[in-house]
């Protein structure tokens, strides 16, 4: 088979680093990628979202199957796109349709087919700007902390947790009615806050069978002790140590089927990835969010403790067959620690030369924000590279990552040394 894997994260080079193990794929190739793909696999440069140009590439190398890894694709509906046109309709692409999409490019999509199907989620209202008063005076019914959401994607930056009233007063205007966080913020959505520990399950789907991936909780704040900006993600570990057998049951009977089912009783054209983000509050699993497609930096920890054909399972989903596959998963921890530039998640420099790739043992690494040039390797984003380790749990599989990472270097490198710490308490 020939693949076509689109975009050009850390999560695309593990997919990459995955998929070419399969005896199944030929050729693969990566628009636009990276650094590290391009190591593995052929680069393409070719944005994500130019449809007509993807449709001349699958075209032109004889695309037997698409991959997508970022949302943005899906929620502009690519799956779609191809369905319609008689040259693209008998290939599959690994994702949901646009409508499966608006579980993640609308929070108040998401919020209402949780409510349709009794999924256990935080309670909320949704606010525009002819509605903002209102939006006042429902924040005023809450306790803080208050939890605004932009409707739309806004690159994991769209959601404000804030503990003064007054304050999510004046940000709710400001989302609404200077847009904030633009088109995004058209539609805010304010819930209750939820307290407890997150963790991530991923569900893959044919739209009717479907199969629980591993369990996977990252880092999102920048600072160490969970401080400063969202970023990402600075890390993340696999399986979540509190996520026991019976907590599992609960996620499964009251969110991943209820889930599925409610795709399929709606007539939702899904075959893909169900990223669902969950937290555990007294021992109740409910949603925060949806979304529909790997997480990275989860999917650098996922990915590798799947021992079994991915690309095997991807042409089962695509038959409606997901039912016929077992997977195989290593029952180690894998943990990964990622390392970003200087500045990060703000303004940073690019095109700084990466040193010590070589040097790595009993690790992978994983690029992210990475490029080639005349020097070799360069930085070329804000998370530049993840370094996955295995082990017994989560603090030998990070000490192992955090020994390896050392041996790395470009200009004002930084990464968080205090990943797992919260989770030592559940060795």
């Amino acid at each position: 088979m020939n693949i076509l894997l689109l975009g050009s994260g850390g999560r695309e080079h593990a997919f990459a680093h995955k998929l070419i193990q399969s005896p199944q794929c030929d050729n693969l190739f990566v628009a636009p990628g990276n650094a590290g793909t391009a190591a593995i696999a052929k680069n393409l440069d070719i944005s994500v979202t130019n449809f007509q140009a993807i449709k001349d590439t699958v075209l032109t190398h004889q695309i037997n199957m698409v991959v997508v890894g970022p949302e943005d694709p899906l929620v502009n509906g690519i799956y779609d796109y191809f369905l319609k046109d008689d040259l693209l309709k008998d290939i599959p692409v690994i994702g949901p349709s646009k409508e499966g999409a608006q579980l993640e490019g609308s929070k108040d999509y998401a919020k209402q087919f949780m409510f349709r199907h009794n999924i256990p989620t935080a309670a909320y209202e949704s606010f525009t700007a002819a509605t903002v008063e209102k939006g006042h005076g429902f924040l005023e019914t809450l306790n803080p902390p208050y939890v605004l959401k932009a409707d739309g994607l806004a690159a994991g930056k769209g959601v404000l947790i804030i503990n003064d009233l007054t304050e999510a007063k004046e940000e709710l205007t400001n989302m609404l009615t200077n847009k904030k966080f633009g088109e995004a913020s058209t539609t805010v959505v304010i819930e209750e806050f939820l307290d407890g520990i997150e963790l991530s399950v991923f569900v893959l789907t044919d739209g009717k069978n479907y199969i629980t991936l591993p369990t996977a909780k990252d880092y999102k704040r920048i600072g160490e002790g969970d401080t400063g900006l969202n970023t990402g993600g600075m890390g993340a570990v696999s399986p979540v140590p509190f996520a026991d057998e019976a907590f599992m049951l609960k996620i499964e009977n009251e969110i991943v089927k209820p889930t599925v089912n409610g795709l399929h009783k709606e007539d939702i054209d899904y075959k893909g990835f169900i990223f669902i983000g969950l937290i555990n509050v007294d021992g109740q699993p409910k949603v925060i969010e949806y979304n529909v497609r790997m997480g990275d930096p989860e999917t650098e920890v996922v990915l590798p403790r799947i021992e079994s054909d991915l690309l095997e399972a991807f042409v089962k989903l695509s038959q409606g067959k997901l039912n016929d596959i077992t997977l195989t998963i290593n029952p180690d921890t894998a943990a990964t620690v990622m390392a970003v530039s200087g500045g990060y998640p703000e303004a940073y420099n690019k095109g700084l030369a990466i040193s010590g790739l070589a040097d790595i043992k009993d690790s992978i690494v994983f690029q992210a924000g990475t490029a080639q040039d005349s020097n070799g390797i360069v930085t070329s984003g804000g998370r530049v590279l993840a370094v996955t380790s295995f082990g017994k749990n989560h603090k030998e599989a990070l000490k192992k990552s955090y020994q390896n990472i050392e041996n790395i270097k470009f200009d004002r490198m930084y990464y968080r040394k205090d990943l797992g710490l919260d989770l030592d308490k559940y060795l």
